[in-house]
């Protein structure tokens, strides 16, 4: 099967002769409806501010979730049904060949299995919270039938809430990459650390299914200043993740506050019950995208029949399960594709015409990751937040603490794999044995901690964890097994965040936020060789890229909008980065120097206009159309990361940052913090206020209030009212 999807007459012909061999069906009768959760009353108060962000008040937790479930509805429903088409494997029946892929990517993890085994297990209050959101989504569903995109999509349960986050976790830190090769058959990711592909997209996974982004785009920066550094003696601490702006991973703001003690303000993504990042009274944290080595390759040896491989000297029957994968023709009409799953001692296994993989990764086939997001919202200290994280459930990235004591962390989270000494695993390894595969997850001591080190800051950019925290306060390599496959790479961002933090003895709160908006390329960061080389291209006589290279030579490094080579930097700077962050092949410089000046010259007539009429943030059609200059660029700390190219060749960004927190503890550890989104509360609803509305401040490098005390918030209410 080449293709799943198919298009126009191709469609027409796929689904008559689907029909005639009795395949293609109305895809509601095949469609299983979840069990709602036990029905009760929900005491739930949602308060709108005047941005439009959602302060959720209840009397429990699950009141709280609920509430959390209902008002993300409100806003994007559209993309929550989404996420829960892809929990129940049905993403495919809802858009085609593209979601089958992650339709594919949920059965080959077996996540609905761990769920079915696990979820009972976990404990009482994280089950009422899981049940209460997914509550609070039929309740939406039901009220607002219209906006359903597939039937039989509702009601769901708390199972399918949690299947959410099992499906999800290993796709941050590059296994959608890896089966991505695997399902063409092509070369595989380098198999060294730090070299991970993509994690904010949805896995294409499945023959037919488009080819994985390489992750050049993905990123966040993160910033943890002790009172001792500070000048004024406050603790701070500055959320920076870098999300798509719309879609499945993309940040939404909420504030929440039971009377159960939970009161917490940060962001979630569409499908989780509670904040995943931000602040409480007393602590908070934040997440940057880290690559470990967590995924082994074993390369089975099979029968003739393919249907056994052989492992330690005996054949071993090969699990195997036939799934359906539905998928959308157009209409009504689904046509379900049979694919087969395999699993060997190691995990899953994929079969192409090189052979057999089974494929072990970190954090595979466990349910902790649900309570353990839960705990560290409700921890009150760093004790309780450090217990919770120890859950090991995350099974990847970097946490950058702080609180209101003044401690500061970097945490650089990981499920290491058990590995034996004396086998390589950044390469494909034997499959037929027992030696070279080591069951567990490696214990919490072991996982790399920088805690409250002497500089009184820690940062992280999606930089190596050896890096974080200036010259000698930094961990030391030796300290940590290699068998952990922990990055080295490198980014500007890192590289300048350290500079910048590390020159200044006494950081003052609008320095920080200086530094959070540098638009800076650091000379002795790794864009430093590309533009040397970029410099070194013969023109060949063309007097364009003669020009160009002119042009380059005369730029300050700095994406501020201001310097005429702005515009052109920007953009080779991000085809650098695509080779640059994973560890490809460097790319050819004279060939982009002239793609580049190809793209400007067509469009704008010159090689050198301004950064922000090139740069945009745009958002909506008509009257509600929001389009405004950037500036920034791919690997500074005022991320524009990834663009699309508009029709009048304007390159709109989608992707970058996106939920901005600025949070900080006085002496008296009291906190206050403050908030940006690119877009508004309410992206995906064009007939909202708050479409759009932070858009202006975003592009300005402005941020607006978060009223986190209900006590601050009295004066600013929008809206009260009970879902």
């Amino acid at each position: 099967m080449r293709r799943i999807l198919v298009r126009g007459g191709w469609a027409v012909a796929a689904l008559l002769a689907a029909i005639a061999m009795g395949l293609a069906v109305w895809e509601p009768l095949v469609a299983r409806p979840a069990n709602a959760p036990r029905p009760r009353t929900y005491n739930t108060r949602i308060v709108r501010d005047l941005y439009g962000v959602p302060h959720i008040f209840g009397i429990s937790d699950a009141d709280v979730a609920y509430g959390i479930a209902y008002a993300h509805a409100e806003d994007d429903f559209a993309t929550l049904q989404q996420v829960v088409a892809m929990t129940r494997g049905r993403f495919g029946a809802m858009v085609g060949a593209d979601g089958a892929g992650v339709d594919f990517a949920l059965h080959f993890t077996g996540a609905r299995d761990t769920v079915a085994r696990d979820y009972d297990k976990q404990p009482a209050d994280v089950r009422a919270l899981l049940d209460g959101y997914a509550a609070g989504l039929n309740r939406y569903a039901d009220q607002h039938p219209d906006e359903v995109a597939l039937k039989n999509l509702f009601p769901v349960d708390g199972r399918d809430i949690a299947t959410g986050f099992v499906l999800r976790s290993p796709f941050f830190f590059g296994l959608d990459a890896v089966l991505g090769a695997l399902a063409k058959d092509g070369p595989l990711p380098r198999e060294t650390a730090g070299a991970k592909p993509d994690v904010d997209s949805p896995p294409a996974l499945a023959p037919g299914a488009p080819e994985p982004r390489a992750s050049t785009e993905n990123g966040s920066n993160a910033f943890a200043v002790a009172p001792k550094r500070s000048a004024d003696g406050f603790t701070r601490l500055v959320s920076n993740s870098h999300q798509p702006w719309r879609g499945p991973v993309a940040w939404y703001e909420l504030v929440v506050h039971s009377k159960a003690g939970w009161d917490f303000a940060g962001a979630t993504f569409p499908g989780a019950p509670y904040p995943l990042l931000g602040h409480n009274k007393t602590l908070g944290w934040t997440n940057t995208v880290n690559r470990p080595d967590l995924i082994d390759l074993y390369k089975l040896t099979l029968d003739t029949a393919a249907k056994r491989y052989r492992y330690d000297g005996q054949w071993r029957d090969l699990e195997a399960e036939r799934v359906w994968l539905p998928v959308k023709l157009f209409g009504p009409f689904m046509l379900p594709v049979p694919r087969m799953i395999y699993r060997a001692v190691q995990g899953p296994v994929f079969i192409n015409k090189s052979g057999a993989f089974a494929i072990r990764y970190g954090g595979a086939d466990q349910l902790r990751m649900v309570e353990e997001y839960y705990r560290l919202n409700k921890a009150r200290d760093f004790a309780q937040w450090q217990r919770a994280l120890a859950i090991q459930g995350v099974p990847a990235t970097n946490f950058i603490y702080a609180d209101a004591v003044g401690n500061v962390a970097h945490i650089y989270n990981a499920s290491f794999p058990n590995r034996r000494p004396g086998f390589d695993y950044k390469t494909v390894l034997a499959g037929d044995t027992s030696r070279n595969f080591m069951p567990g997850t490696v214990a919490w001591g072991a996982v790399p901690k920088n805690i409250n080190p002497g500089s009184g800051f820690v940062i992280n950019a999606n930089n190596t964890p050896f890096h974080a925290s200036g010259a000698g306060y930094e961990l030391d390599p030796a300290a940590f097994s290699p068998l952990l496959g922990i990055e080295t790479h490198t980014t500007n961002r890192g590289t300048r965040s350290v500079e910048l933090l590390g020159a200044d003895p006494s950081i003052s709160a609008a320095e920080l936020y200086a530094i959070k908006f540098d638009t800076t390329v650091s000379r002795r960061s790794w864009a430093a060789k590309w533009f040397a080389a970029l410099g070194a291209v013969d023109p060949r006589g063309d007097a364009q890229i003669a020009a160009a290279k002119a042009l380059l030579a005369r730029w300050d490094w700095n994406f501020d909008g201001r310097g005429r080579a702005d515009a052109l930097a920007a953009i080779l700077l991000r085809v650098g980065n695509r080779w640059h962050y994973p560890a490809k092949d460097p790319a050819d410089p004279g060939a982009e120097l002239a793609k580049a000046v190809g793209y400007l010259t067509r469009y704008f007539g010159r090689i050198d206009p301004p950064l922000g009429h090139v740069l945009r943030l745009r958002q909506g059609d008509g009257v509600r159309r929001v389009d405004l200059p950037l500036d920034g660029g791919a690997d500074v700390l005022r991320a524009t990361a990834n663009w699309d190219e508009d029709v009048d060749g304007r390159l709109a960004v989608k992707h970058g940052d996106s939920f901005i927190m600025f949070m900080a503890w006085d002496r008296a550890g009291r906190v206050r913090s403050r908030s940006i989104q690119p877009f508004g509360a309410a992206t995906t609803r064009p007939q909202s206020k708050h479409y759009a509305d932070q858009a202006a401040l975003f592009a300005a490098h402005r941020l607006k209030p978060v009223w986190f005390d209900p006590a601050e918030l009295a004066p600013h209410v929008e809206s009260d009212y009970r879902p």
